[in-house]
């Protein structure tokens, strides 16, 4: 397998020991088909990085970790990567580490296992649970340093949060179904990925602040736990859909919006304004067919940039300390959805 990196670089970006590394790169046996893939995926994400990124400076490697869809990670890998050759002379290497679903143990393991093999700093979406806080406390106190993206854990020692203001992106969302529902009310079917993200839940207190507010005759009916997979998200969203005749709407923080129009098309039922977040594949098909109506975005390479350059100031490569700031909430339409990149 031609390769130009030391093996303990390839380990690094592959998360495998270098023994493994050496057995796959030489051939022996004993080896599983899926290692050698990881092996062969690492090599080509370096020949990508040092295409992108090599120049003078200091090279920071980073781990990036998040329970997520596959359609938000994607997104967030091309930010990452599309941000990371406009840092020179302090250049960053990242190793991404994604998984639909985790449990609490497992991200936790995962947080350990990266610390005690060294980084220079972790890119977090995680569940707000005791557990994961006490694992980026065991980072900081290694001298790494974690920075949250898009859903925070205030309560944790997380140097810095990168993303957008949740609540008022929330607050938007109310705003945009109530004046669109209008004085006929109706109600809005709230869909969340899982209760223990604190960015979601920081969006549903917003909305429901807005909606009680200024739209009383509107209700809300919410569905969670599913993670936001198109399979689990649609069974649920069926069996609310069966039980309450009055949902015409729907507002979307969980993802899985083909499954949720999936399950409004089997029960004949129409959709009045459906809200979403993130211009993913998925959401920018629907709103292209005008499946969706509007989509709240936040450019994903702004809090990419913030995260490089709070991990830039704790590393010592910033002269002071540097705070992120909230990336900007924009309302998508099939009118001004921006090209992708």
């Amino acid at each position: 397998m031609a390769h130009l990196f030391l093996v303990k670089d390839i380990a690094f970006q592959a998360g495998l020991s270098t023994a493994t590394v050496d057995r796959v790169l030489n051939g022996r046996p004993g080896v599983r088909r899926q290692t050698e893939m990881r092996v062969k995926a690492a090599i080509a994400e370096l020949e990508k990085q040092q295409a992108g990124t090599m120049g003078s400076g200091r090279m920071l490697a980073i781990d990036i970790v998040m329970e997520t869809p596959q359609r938000f990670s994607d997104a967030v890998r091309a930010a990452f990567e599309a941000e990371m050759a406009t840092f020179l002379p302090g250049v960053f290497r990242c190793r991404f580490h994604f998984a639909e679903v985790m449990k609490p143990a497992e991200l936790v393991q995962l947080l350990d296992r990266i610390r005690l093999r060294g980084t220079h700093g972790i890119v977090l979406k995680a569940p707000d649970v005791a557990e994961v806080a006490a694992a980026v406390a065991r980072a900081d106190a290694a001298g790494i340093p974690v920075v949250t993206l898009v859903t925070d854990l205030p309560n944790s020692a997380r140097i810095a949060y990168a993303g957008a203001d949740n609540r008022a992106a929330g607050e938007t969302a109310a705003y945009l179904i109530g004046e669109f529902l209008g004085s006929d009310g109706g109600k809005v079917l709230v869909t969340l990925s899982s209760g223990r993200f604190r960015g979601e839940e920081e969006r549903e207190i917003g909305f429901r602040r807005v909606i009680r507010a200024r739209y009383p005759d509107i209700g809300i009916t919410e569905i969670s736990e599913g993670h936001g997979t198109d399979a689990a998200t649609g069974t649920l969203a069926a069996a609310a859909l069966a039980v309450d005749p009055a949902i015409n709407a729907v507002y979307s923080i969980g993802g899985g919006n083909r499954a949720v129009l999936a399950a409004f098309d089997m029960a004949k039922r129409p959709v009045g304004v459906f809200v979403a977040h993130d211009l993913d594949a998925d959401n920018r098909a629907l709103l292209a067919a005008r499946r969706i109506g509007f989509v709240l975005h936040h450019d994903l390479r702004t809090d990419a940039r913030s995260a490089f350059r709070a991990i830039m100031s704790r590393a010592t490569a910033l002269p002071r300390a540097v705070t992120p700031s909230l990336s900007t909430v924009e309302i998508v339409t099939p009118y001004n959805m921006p090209a992708a990149d």
